[in-house]
């Protein structure tokens, strides 16, 4: 099956998971202002965002990681990056098995991740 890359408006609920993935981290959620509109990788078949910044080469590092476990009880470790600018990059989702996101994750029920492998 083959995805289509596009941008759209960001999502309240990944505003939500970003706001909550910044708390985390302590901090400051006004020191990474997100984007309106985001560029969706693979269709959003795992959940992967862009923040409409086509800096990827400029990858500086990760800033938070957290996980939990998707509906099928396969576990899912989300990524926060940032760019040499400290401006945010992507949150990439990375699920154990490759499948598809069953259901969007909510504060809840994600915790810091332990290990990425």
């Amino acid at each position: 099956m083959e995805y289509v890359n596009k941008y759209r408006t960001i999502r309240q609920e990944e505003i939500t998971l970003l706001h909550h993935m910044l708390n985390l981290a302590n901090l400051n959620i006004a020191d990474f202002p997100h984007t309106e509109r985001v560029f969706e990788y693979e269709g959003g078949k795992m959940g992967s965002i862009n923040f409409d910044n086509d800096n990827t080469d400029n990858y500086l590092g990760d800033i938070m990681a957290i996980e939990f476990k998707d509906e099928d009880h396969v576990r899912v470790v989300v990524t926060l990056t940032v760019d040499k600018d400290q401006k945010l990059l992507d949150m990439d989702f990375w699920k154990e098995d490759f499948s598809a996101l069953k259901k969007y994750p909510t504060p809840d029920i994600v915790s810091k991740a332990q290990h990425i492998i």
